[in-house]
């Protein structure tokens, strides 16, 4: 077994991950928004079971974090769109990393629950 006695973690870095992307929504918010920038009612209708409230509420911690861009036009009714900021973006690669480990993951976790 190898020794961490001498390896320190700083798991403030890895709290603001699970922040920017914990709960139950902000991943599928996101997700949707790498296909481009969607109007408020486009992301209500394709994140299936959220409700306008809590659209709302993750909408502004991802702007309030920086990871999507909020652009309101002068129009009649008023139209707002979302779309990934720079910072936001460089997420596509960690999430694509993170899918691949999940796969990785389940399957050898399902190898282990036939064994049994």
């Amino acid at each position: 077994m190898e020794n961490f006695e001498n390896c320190v973690v700083d798991l403030s870095d890895l709290q603001f991950i699970l922040r920017v992307l914990g709960g139950k929504w902000k991943l599928h918010i996101l997700t949707k928004l790498y296909f481009g920038k969607k109007r408020f009612k486009e992301l209500e209708r394709e994140v299936m079971g959220i409700s306008p409230k809590m659209l709302i509420k993750e909408l502004k911690d991802l702007e309030t974090i920086g990871i999507i861009n909020r652009q309101t036009f002068n129009t009649v009714p008023i139209t707002v769109e979302y779309s990934l900021t720079k910072e936001g973006l460089t997420l596509k690669p960690i999430l694509d990393q993170m899918k691949e480990w999940a796969i990785m993951f389940k399957k050898k976790a399902g190898e282990k629950q036939d064994n049994r």
